[in-house]
């Protein structure tokens, strides 16, 4: 009987189809043996170089002309390519075959790397990485999507134009300009400040707003405790100066709570992990733990904030330089994003350059250049003494995947520090800071711009 292995390089030489499908999905560490994988190694080589399937000829003389096979191995190379006919198989037997079987080599292969970073035999990767590494051998499927055919499937895409994509509003006027309407799922959107500029007040704030469209909120803090967080959110929802909470008699904080739970179906969990503890995996396992218990979904994640995060892939403390691990963890909290269906919004540090700086740019992104590529929606947070005396921050468009970034490339927004809040400024106080030549005017039709939030007082 022919082994699996024999019959899908066979079909790999006789049948293009096929091997158009598979060519993409198959590793040269499936093969387990060292002939099969220098047979699969020709025939790939061959397919990605001339766009055609290699004949028996072919392949029989690029096996000859390898120097790093000895006369044994030419020789059973060459007795295995001799077996092969154009003997034909059902096509969606051998499709569904490949997959499996590249299924169970990955896994299989995932289990042994396991075994070696348990044993710790990796000096870069360390046992947090596991969970992903099976995670992501379990994955391995055939995509049977060739692509989108712009003149065939225009019906498809214009109803994509005219269906609503579900987004999670801000209650900030321009932040829904830039966005066409809020978060999208499946996305990564990062705040890029400084030190006490106001990363934590604006996800605070953010969650907040969203708790009060009776969205179900994840908060995910590792820097400040839990508490803390929650303080800041009471300081916005209650409508309480936060150095007064404590001074709020029992009943009174009661009778506040109260009545903010008859405004919202939504709920609001925040934990907390140590400063770079966490990585993706916790918080999967954190997100399966709060379904089984309390049945919570999240509608949306925050996580307070990335730099402090670990990285599933990397050993804390191994010799990985700073691009390769924040950007491993850039790439793992959208994965994360695009696994659980919701936005994720998060924060990064500037350079010192960056900090007080009144024109943040990409280049003082703290740590890593590799983040920007990630993520789908970056913007700076910009205070300086001018902005402070007008309870306003600035902020500065510096990639979106939504939007023309040069629409509102530049606006301002009323900070309420006492409050942890965030409001619309007046269009005045826009007139010096959207930059000229834009394609979008702000419509005074549109709703009046909130000055602070006297309808959410109880």
């Amino acid at each position: 009987m022919e082994r699996i292995e024999t019959t899908i390089l066979r079909n790999l030489v006789y049948d293009e189809k096929f091997s158009r499908k598979a060519i993409p999905f198959i590793q040269l560490d499936y093969f387990e043996q060292r002939t099969e994988r220098v047979i699969f190694d020709e025939i790939s080589k061959f397919i990605v170089k001339y766009g055609s399937a290699i004949t028996i000829e072919a392949l029989a003389i690029q096996i000859e002309d390898r120097d790093d096979l000895n006369e044994n191995e030419i020789k059973e190379s060459r007795e295995i390519v001799s077996l092969f006919n154009d003997d034909s198989v059902d096509s969606e037997w051998l499709f569904d075959t490949t997959e499996k079987w590249c299924r169970d080599r990955a896994i299989y292969l995932a289990l042994m790397e396991s075994i070696s970073l348990a044993d710790g035999k990796d000096d870069n990767k360390g046992r947090d990485a596991i969970p992903s590494i099976l995670s992501d051998a379990l994955a391995v499927s055939f995509d049977n999507h060739i692509g989108h055919d712009y003149l065939e499937d225009y019906e498809d895409r214009y109803e994509s134009y005219h269906r609503k994509e579900e987004r999670i509003e801000f209650d900030l006027d321009l932040f829904n300009k830039i966005t066409k309407g809020g978060l999208p799922n499946k996305t990564l959107n990062i705040a890029l400040a400084g030190t006490g500029v106001g990363k934590s007040l604006f996800m605070c704030h953010v969650a907040s707003s969203v708790l009060l469209q009776g969205k179900n909120v994840l908060y995910i803090t590792l820097e400040m405790a839990e508490e803390k967080i929650a303080e800041r959110i009471d300081a916005n929802l209650l409508n309480v100066n936060i150095q007064n909470i404590t001074d709020l008699p029992k009943v009174m904080f009661e009778k506040k709570v109260h009545k903010l739970k008859k405004k919202t179906e939504g709920e609001l969990i925040i934990k907390e992990y140590p400063t770079a503890s966490a990585h993706s995996g916790h918080f999967k396992a954190l997100l399966n733990e709060l379904s089984l218990k309390k049945s919570f979904k999240p509608d949306i994640i925050f996580i307070d904030y990335l730099n402090i995060c670990a990285s599933s892939r990397y050993r804390a403390g191994s010799n990985v330089n700073s691009y390769s691990y924040i950007k491993a963890i850039a790439e793992e909290l959208r994965g994360l994003a695009v696994e659980t269906n919701v936005p994720i919004l998060s924060a990064t540090q500037t350079t010192r350059s960056g900090y007080g700086s009144s024109d943040v740019d990409l280049t003082d992104t703290s740590e890593s250049f590799g983040l920007p590529a990630t993520a789908d929606l970056m913007f700076a947070l910009i205070s300086t003494e001018e902005l402070e005396g007008l309870n306003q921050i600035m902020v500065k468009q510096l990639k979106n995947r939504y939007n023309d970034p040069t629409i509102y490339k530049r606006f301002v927004i009323g900070i309420d520090r006492a409050k942890m809040r965030l409001y619309d400024c007046e269009q005045k106080a826009q007139e010096d800071i959207i930059d000229n030549g834009q394609e979008e005017e702000y419509n005074k039709e549109d709703k009046i711009p909130k000055k602070s939030f006297s309808e959410f007082k109880f």
